[in-house]
């Protein structure tokens, strides 16, 4: 029994006490003693002197005072009474001895949780050394060769109270330096580390697995293996990103899924990029080898009577029910493009809406799991986005699996090269998430650790990261040389046996198989493959998938549908009733009285029926739907308030600063709207919120940019996902994105949203492209995003100044009863005869009223101006009946973009060929706006002034030209004085 047990503790958490309040009360020796501790040493000694010892010798937390042996009492003057005695045995020296012994093995340990996984072998190559820690010698804390079999006392730290220094470091090399690297002691919440420590520790971080667990795994292995072989030989050279040398990733998503499910897990989305995606599909999510060898053989992955595009066999989606012992789990494997990272956020946003749907309040049952390349996990920002989401509670999903199937290489660039820490998975550190790094090459430590991450995450709904750490058998695909730039590693790699060969001999040497049952093993399955692959000749697609579950009761879009327009008209009955829920100020909550203001002139709208603003319409289109029983989810950079203080969808309590939000008030059966204060992401939550609403088609999902500008820092998500992915992966969308958009001098990137980029990205009816001027076209646009039979994600050029303009306003009666959305508005105003009308001024958006009023000022009357309010899809038969009403006239095109940006380039011969088709007198269009520019906007607000004033001079008054041309070759127009 060590001396530093029972009341010995207690005298020597006593006598620290004393020394801690004043050094001089303790005996010179043991102050000396105190004073050589490291910050370590006294850490301990503090966790000592909290603890309380029972009469027995044993902890106990929280005992009363009288219960502790040597525990100070007050004395008759109040005063603390001195320590109890040391107690009867060891010599103080010897105590302090013991005591000292103890402190350093215990700050050893601790040191052992913090650096092990510096020492463990990761690597299943060996080309990295193991460079011994410092730290992690025991030399570094005082012990000598001779101290390595004396008892120490650790108090039932690792499950011992006492042990060798030889046995505690036998079990800490076990437990964090074998095949398995832990790194978790960088996490702030005391449950959580304490979790983790015990479950490695206890175990000594292994699992002992039954033989049929064993067998189960090698024929995971040997499934993984060989379908990389059978394609490797039946399509040789043909890329398919195969996933050799990281094969245990198949059994260890397995085992996520199997513990998973175990403790209440029954909805799974996954995301990952191209490495190994088809073995996953394949040998996990269950497609069938005879639909993947129809592809490889040129078949396309969806039926015939489709048009799409479609896309390459590594990027393409599934989804299956995997049981496991009886519990039922639906797989969902995201459909992605080649950037890596950027379907992280996409599938949490899935993730979100099925929780939402099946009301999983406490994330358990829906789970996202993420498998991740090193090099992207390390070195893409979307992976710093999602993890910065993962805790926020309009994004938290219950946190993430993480699967990091490290090649130790990215392409053709080594680690040191791509990264600044020592680990492709530093970044996860940043939401203090556990991170298990383990050498692939142990397979039955793979699963383990696979296991303690479905526990995990299932137990604290917090991320969790497995590193798996392989390396890459052929090149980047399987027609690259990779030995052009690692010839050593690939060296390597030519000579070393596969993981299910080092495991198929180790289940050989323990007697669990023979080496005929594992050579059997491998024939029975290429077998398989064989039949699989014969029969894929004559394999057909019998349907597509995306119109089922969820989806079931949409179609696909006919020409037909997309110009019927559906009933998005509201009764009076029911704009009334949303109309006073939102204007109304709440009892007993304190609203600012500028908001006040607006709510009593919303009051004043519902009055007179008349002078409906922006905000206004939004929050009707909103409350009449989730009145409806269709929920609302938007989100973005401020939007609860609104960038420009337009929206005010949450009222905030001036004293309290408690929330209160009128569209979730209005009936007590209604849907939830839901309005989030995003991150300061564009990339992240634009992902987030697109991959939402492929899960939710029944709701209205919008996300708003700060200003529209600000997408741009979301383009691969636009690019990749919104305006192609019902093309490449029958994957529809009803996202709506809003985005500020107008010139009003605020400078380049607060001016466009750049909506070029969307036109030119239009074609195949892939989405909606819009840029309205009434509040009432906003309201019917919004609903029908829900209220059509078909789903097209709708982008908006939402306005800024247009919010309070004054004849930016609409009536009740054009959101009532027959009322619809207009693609086209004509012309508005009593002008002279349609035959003697000089000239028609197309625009789009804001620019409209800018033209409207500087007519009326002239008091022009032969000069019509027509707004296109739906870009895209192009809407020609109305723009060619308003065209036809003025024969004789100019028709003109006018913008406040640069000629190189806004509409122009995509309008322009639109209207040429209308032009030709009416045969009218004027057969080409003219441009009105800014020059071409490198930059959006000027700047300077007299610039833009002057600029906006001569683009709409020239619109109704001024020369025009069939080329855009420099403000410099303009004739010179009255009323206009440059600035310059």
């Amino acid at each position: 029994m060590s001396f530093l047990t029972g009341a010995n503790a207690t005298y020597v958490s006593e006598l620290y006490g004393r020394f801690v309040e004043d050094a001089s009360t303790v005996d010179p020796s043991w102050a000396s003693f105190f004073r050589e501790l490291n910050d370590d040493g006294r850490a301990i000694l503090a966790e000592l002197r909290g603890a309380s010892w029972n009469k027995n010798g044993n902890k106990v937390i929280g005992a009363p005072e009288e219960e502790i042996p040597g525990a100070k009492k007050p004395g008759k003057d109040g005063k603390a009474a001195a320590p109890a005695a040391a107690p009867v045995g060891p010599s103080p020296k010897e105590l302090r001895q013991a005591t000292l012994d103890s402190i350093r093995a215990l700050m050893m340990i601790r040191i052992y949780r913090v650096r092990g996984h510096l020492e463990a072998t990761l690597d299943p190559l060996g080309l990295h050394k193991i460079e011994p820690h410092p730290e992690l010698d025991y030399r570094s804390y005082g012990f000598v060769e001779a101290d390595l079999d004396r008892e120490i006392f650790i108090d039932h730290v690792l499950g011992l109270e006492t042990a060798t220094l030889r046995q505690i470091l036998r079990i800490l090399k076990q437990t964090y330096c074998g095949t398995i690297g832990v790194e978790f002691m960088h996490i702030q919440d005391p449950e959580q580390k304490a979790w983790i420590q015990k479950r490695i520790e206890s175990v000594r971080n292994h699992t002992d697995f039954t033989e049929r667990g064993k067998k189960a795994i090698l024929e995971r292995l040997t499934e993984a293996e060989g379908f990389e072989r059978f394609l490797q030989m039946k399509y040789t050279g043909t890329k398919r990103f195969g996933i050799e040398g990281g094969e245990s990733t198949i059994p260890a998503l397995e085992q996520i899924l199997k513990r998973g499910s175990q403790l209440g897990v029954k909805d799974v989305v996954l995301g990952m990029a191209h490495r190994g995606r088809l073995n996953i599909l394949t040998n996990f999510m269950k497609k069938p080898y005879t639909a993947l060898f129809s592809e490889f053989q040129g078949n396309p992955a969806t039926p015939e009577d489709y048009q799409g595009s479609g896309d390459v066999k590594y990027h393409l989606g599934t989804s299956a029910d995997r049981d496991f012992d009886g519990n039922i789990v639906h797989l969902s494997l995201t459909a992605n493009p080649s950037h890596l990272e950027v379907v992280d956020p996409v599938v949490l946003g899935k993730v979100r809406a099925k929780q939402t749907q099946r009301k999983d309040t406490e994330r358990s049952t829906v789970m996202g799991l993420l498998i991740h390349g090193d090099a992207a996990f390390a070195g893409q920002g979307v992976v710093h986005e999602c993890f910065a989401m993962s805790q926020l509670k309009g994004y938290s999903t219950g946190g993430t699996i993480h699967v990091v199937i490290n090649n130790q290489i990215g392409f053709t660039t080594a680690p040191q090269y791509s990264r600044s820490g020592p680990y492709c998975t530093d970044v996860a550190k940043m939401v203090q998430a556990p991170i298990l790094h383990v050498n692939a090459d142990d397979a039955e430590a793979v699963i383990h650790v696979a296991r303690i991450a479905a526990e995990f995450r299932q137990e604290f709904k917090a991320d969790v990261v497995i590193d798996l750490v392989c390396y890459r058998r052929h090149g980047h695909n399987e027609s690259d040389e990779p030995a052009f730039t690692q010839p050593l590693m690939y060296r390597k790699i030519a000579s070393h046996p596969t993981t299910r060969q080092i495991y198929a001999t180790q289940l050989i040497k323990e007697g669990v198989i023979t080496a005929e049952e594992g050579a059997q093993m491998v024939a029975d399955f290429q077998a398989k493959l064989e039949i699989d692959f014969d029969a894929a000749k004559s394999y057909k697609v019998n349907k597509a998938d995306w119109l089922e579950g969820k989806w079931a009761g949409l179609g696909a879009l006919t020409e037909e549908e997309e110009m019927r327009e559906e009933r998005t008209d509201v009764s009076f009955e029911l704009l009334q009733e949303v109309g006073q829920g939102i204007a109304k100020i709440p009892e007993g909550v304190v609203v600012n009285r500028k908001i006040v203001r607006q709510l009593e002139a919303k009051q004043q709208m519902l009055k007179s029926g008349n002078c409906f603003d922006w905000a206004t319409a939004e929050a009707l289109a909103f409350g009449t739907l989730v009145a409806e029983g269709t929920p609302v989810r938007l989100s973005g950079q401020d939007c609860g308030r609104g960038t420009f203080s337009q929206r005010h969808s949450v009222l905030v309590d001036q004293e309290t600063e408690a929330r209160y939000v009128p569209l979730n008030n209005i009936r007590p059966d209604q849907a939830h709207y839901e309005v989030i204060d995003s991150l300061l992401s564009e990339e992240g939550v634009l992902g987030y919120e697109y991959g939402y609403s492929l899960s939710e088609p029944n709701g209205l999902t919008l996300w708003e940019g700060q200003f529209g500008d600000f997408a741009n820092g979301a383009q691969v998500i636009i690019d990749q996902f919104i305006s192609s992915g019902e093309a490449k992966w029958l994957r529809m969308s009803g996202l709506v994105m809003l985005l500020p958009h107008g010139f009003e001098g605020q400078g380049p990137e607060h001016s466009s949203a750049r909506w070029e980029r969307y036109l030119q990205q239009s074609a195949e009816d892939n989405w909606q492209v819009c840029n309205f001027t009434t509040p009432a076209n906003y309201f019917h646009a919004l609903r029908r995003q829900v209220r059509r039979n078909f789903r097209k994600p709708l982008v908006v050029m939402t306005p800024k100044s247009l919010l309070r303009h004054k004849l930016a306003v609409s009536t009740l009666a054009e959101m009532g009863p027959g009322s619809r959305f207009h693609r086209v508005l004509p012309e508005t105003q009593t002008l002279a005869a349609d035959e003697t009308i000089r000239r028609i001024v197309l625009c789009s958006g804001k620019v409209y009223y800018d033209l409207f009023e500087e007519r009326a000022k002239r008091g022009l009357d032969d000069v019509a101006i027509v707004r296109v309010e739906q870009l895209y899809p192009w809407p020609k038969e109305t723009v060619m009946k308003q065209i036809a009403r003025y024969p004789n006239a100019e028709v003109v095109w006018c913008q406040e973009e640069p000629a190189n940006m806004g509409p122009w380039t995509f309008v322009d011969r639109r209207i040429d060929f209308i032009l030709e088709e009416l045969q009218q007198k004027h057969r080409k269009a003219y441009y009105v706006g800014r020059k071409a520019a490198a930059s959006p906007a000027t700047g300077l607000h007299k610039n833009h002034v002057y600029e906006q004033a001569l683009l709409v001079d020239q619109a109704l008054t001024g020369a025009l030209f069939t080329l855009p041309q420099p403000f410099r070759r303009i004739t010179k127009m009255s009323k206009i004085q440059n600035p310059k």
